[in-house]
This record gives C-alpha cells, sequence and structure tokens, in this order.
C-alpha cells in the first residue's frame, strides 16, 4: 500500500516543528532571565500580566489550530480553491477577535489586573499597567501569525514558521538587550521588543501566504465578507480546543496559588521544575502539532485507515522522543540548578521532583496527548474538550490542593495531581481511539 507520507516527507513535516518549539521555548526562558535584572518590581509585573496573556494567546492559537485542520481536510479534498477561502476567512476571523479582545483590554487593564490580582504593591502594579499595554498591542499580531503559520502547515510546510519564529525570536532578545539596557526603558521596553517582533512576524507570514507558490493563497481578508458556512466550520473546531487550552491556563493559575502558601523554597523548587519539565514534553508536542495536518489530509483524501496508520505511527515516535527526552533533561537538571543560583534545598527538592517525573511521564504522558491530536484532526474536538477540562479540575488541581492544603504535602503534591490527570486522560484517550467514534465526525461539513 503507498502511504500519503513517506519517511521523508514525515521528518521534512516533523523536524522543523520540533526545532520550534524547542527554540521558543529556549527563547522564552532568556527573555525571563533578561526581564528579571531589571528588579524585583519588574519581574512580578511580567509573570502576572504573562498569565493572563497567555489565556488569550492560547485562544488564538486554538482558533488557528481550527483553521489548518478544515484548511487540511479540504487539501487531502483536492480541493485548494476552498482551501484557500477558509484561510482567508480564519484570518479575517481571528484578525477582528483579537482586535476586539485588544480594544478591551486597553479600555479595563487597570479594572482587570486589580480584580485578578488584587492589591499588589504599587510599583509592581505601575510596572503592570506598562507591560500589559504594550503587549495587548502585540494580540492581532500574534493572532495572524498564529493563523498564518497553521495555514503553512496544513500545507506541509513547517519549515518557514520555523524560520520566522527563530529570526523573530532573536530580534526579540537583542530588542531586548537594546531597550532593557541600551535606552533604561525596563518593563516598557521588554514589552515594546515584543510587540515589534510579533508586527515583524505577522508581516513576514502573511507576505509569504500571498505568493503563488502554495496551494494556498490569501487574499486581502481585512475586507472580505463573512462567509459563515465556512467561518462555522472553523470556529466548531476552535472553540472547543480555546475553551480547553483555557481552562488549563485557569487550572495552572489555581495551583500556583497553592504553591505560593508552601513558603520560599518550595516556590523556587516548583518554578525551575515547572521549567524543566516543560523542556523534555515540548519535543513530542510538536509531533503532536504535525499530526493535525497528517490526520486532516488523510480525512479529506476520505483514507480513514491511513489516518489510523500515522495515529499509531506517530504515537509510538513521540514515546521514543519523551524517553530520550526525559533521561536528557534528567541528566542536566543538577548543573541547572547550579547555574539558576538555587539554594540546597530548593536544588534538592527540584532533583527529587525531576527524577520522579522521570520514572512517571514515559509510562502514561503520550497517551493523554498525542492521539487526541489525530482525534481532534478528525473533528473529535468536544469529547477532547469535557475530558481534559474534567480531568484536570478533578484529578490535577482539586487533588494538589488537597494534598498541600489538607495533608500538608509540599510540591510533589502539583506533580502527582498532575500524573493522576495524565492517567486518567489517557485511559479515556485510548478507550475513545479504539471505539472508532472519532471517525464519525466530520470536518468540512
Amino acid at each position: 500500500m503507498n502511504h500519503m507520507y513517506s519517511k521523508r516527507q514525515l521528518i521534512s513535516l516533523m523536524l522543523p516543528l520540533i526545532c520550534e518549539q524547542i527554540f521558543t521555548a529556549f527563547m522564552g526562558t532568556a527573555d525571563s532571565m533578561m526581564v528579571s535584572n531589571v528588579g524585583a518590581a519588574a519581574i512580578s509585573a511580567v509573570s502576572l500580566v504573562d498569565s493572563i496573556n497567555i489565556l488569550f494567546i492560547q485562544a488564538f492559537y486554538a482558533l488557528a489550530s481550527g483553521g489548518a485542520i478544515v484548511c487540511a481536510n479540504y487539501l487531502g479534498q483536492g480541493r485548494k480553491d476552498k482551501a484557500s477561502g477558509s484561510a482567508d476567512q480564519l484570518l479575517f476571523v481571528i484578525f477582528y477577535i483579537s482586535v476586539a479582545i485588544t480594544l478591551l483590554c486597553l479600555l479595563f487593564r487597570r479594572q482587570l489586573l486589580s480584580l485578578i490580582f488584587g492589591a499588589v504593591e504599587r510599583d509592581v502594579m505601575e510596572a503592570a499597567l506598562v507591560y500589559f499595554f504594550y503587549t495587548a498591542l502585540s494580540f492581532p499580531f500574534i493572532a495572524l501569525f498564529d493563523s498564518g503559520s497553521s495555514v503553512f502547515r496544513a500545507q506541509n510546510n513547517s519549515r518557514l514558521p520555523m524560520i520566522i519564529t527563530i529570526l523573530t525570536n532573536i530580534m526579540n532578545i537583542f530588542g531586548n538587550a537594546l531597550l532593557i539596557w541600551g535606552f533604561g526603558l525596563g518593563v516598557a521596553g521588554a514589552a515594546i521588543s515584543t510587540l515589534l517582533s510579533r508586527i515583524a512576524a505577522a508581516l513576514a507570514v502573511l507576505i509569504l501566504l500571498r505568493r503563488k507558490e502554495g496551494d494556498i493563497i490569501i487574499g486581502n481578508f481585512l475586507f472580505l465578507k463573512p462567509r459563515i458556512r465556512l467561518i462555522k466550520n472553523i470556529l466548531r473546531i476552535g472553540i472547543p480546543a480555546g475553551i480547553e487550552n483555557g481552562m488549563f491556563q485557569f487550572g495552572k493559575l489555581a495551583i500556583q496559588s497553592t504553591v505560593s502558601t508552601l513558603g520560599t523554597v518550595a516556590i523556587a523548587a516548583q518554578a525551575m521544575t515547572n521549567i524543566l519539565e516543560n523542556f523534555n514534553g515540548i519535543a513530542a508536542m510538536g509531533i503532536g502539532i504535525g499530526m493535525m495536518t497528517v490526520v486532516g489530509q488523510c480525512l479529506g483524501a476520505g483514507r480513514p485507515d491511513e489516518a489510523d496508520h500515522y495515529i499509531k505511527k506517530l504515537s509510538i515516535i513521540a514515546e521514543i522522543v519523551i524517553i530520550l527526552s526525559c533521561l536528557l533533561i534528567f541528566s542536566v537538571t543538577g548543573p541547572v540548578t547550579r547555574l539558576a543560583g538555587l539554594e540546597s534545598e530548593s536544588a534538592s527538592m527540584c532533583i527529587y521532583m525531576m527524577s520522579v517525573i522521570t520514572v512517571v511521564k514515559p509510562l502514561v504522558w503520550t497517551a493523554s496527548f498525542i492521539p487526541a491530536y489525530g482525534m481532534k484532526a478528525a473533528g473529535d474536538v468536544k469529547f477532547s474538550m469535557i475530558l481534559s477540562c474534567l480531568s484536570m479540575w478533578i484529578c490535577r488541581v482539586s487533588l494538589c490542593v488537597f494534598l498541600i492544603r489538607v495533608m500538608g504535602f509540599g510540591p510533589i503534591a502539583v506533580w502527582i495531581g498532575m500524573f493522576a490527570d495524565w492517567t486518567v486522560r489517557g485511559m479515556f484517550f485510548i478507550a475513545r481511539y479504539k471505539s472508532g467514534k472519532w471517525l464519525k465526525h466530520t470536518v468540512t461539513a
């Protein structure tokens, strides 16, 4: 049987995605370290505002992924005109939604920050207001970049988004250095640098999408008439995914609030463990993102057996990647804690938690995340949304809060809750996959 994707085609799709995810994570860490040099009020302000920003950015990313699945499905059907039309409608919808969110954030940013974070110190609030102003201005540009990148991935082109991401992240780092230290702008400098790099990324991806070489060529989306059927297809996939991503961020905030009661040593250990755990899963996440394109095109072409084949194959590859990533990150955990200047008690706590994660994560993580990407590409998004939200709040958040506040556990309670969440999700996703019900949905109805 001739498969839709050769080994070379899979590698050329997956490798740039993995590189992009890893590079973005490294640059995000470097960005935070540069801001931390401005002072305690600055890093506190950035941390607080970013917890809000991530909610919106995840929502934009989910909408963009919904558009990419629709585009991939049409390309699998050989309907390039419909794929291009869907790309236009995706950009149209996400641009105006992001502009509306930006205007609301700018008008009510003080009230929003006060509502969520209460009476923080005055210098932290002032820095947060400045940082939120510039980062909110960047929402339409990050939304357009996410959408444009998703459209490229739907065409099996993950290389161009990777190159744009790398170049604009480097631009952001140099911009930080120039504006924070060269011009002494502090938090404002960091935010302006982020804004400029996101503008550059959005312009680059939109210009490249107007070239005549690709399967999908966008038009002037700013003045389009909305095509309700295409928009419904996009939102039917994107909105449940957005709710799922948003709930994850709310859950993280609830866990952060609980961990903050444990004292400075535990907070520092948990913060470092979070960073390291993020790195050991990010490469496999890249495989999951690529799976949406592969499965979407297979189902669009009317080849469900192929879609099933690639979910299995890519899940096995993701599992191998997770094992290797966990071992690699654990091997550098000790040196990283020393380089970061963690106190010995925090470092010991971090190393202990990473040792547990290194054993447990390869056992349960892959099943709880990777097959779900393929099932979402089939249009099976509501099941994933409901399962993920219930599992996270019942297992991850509630169990963590109970173990810390009632049973007196330390930060390891966060990971016990996480492992329970991964295990439950994995069991239900495997059952859903084996039932074949995920194949009974349609994307381009």
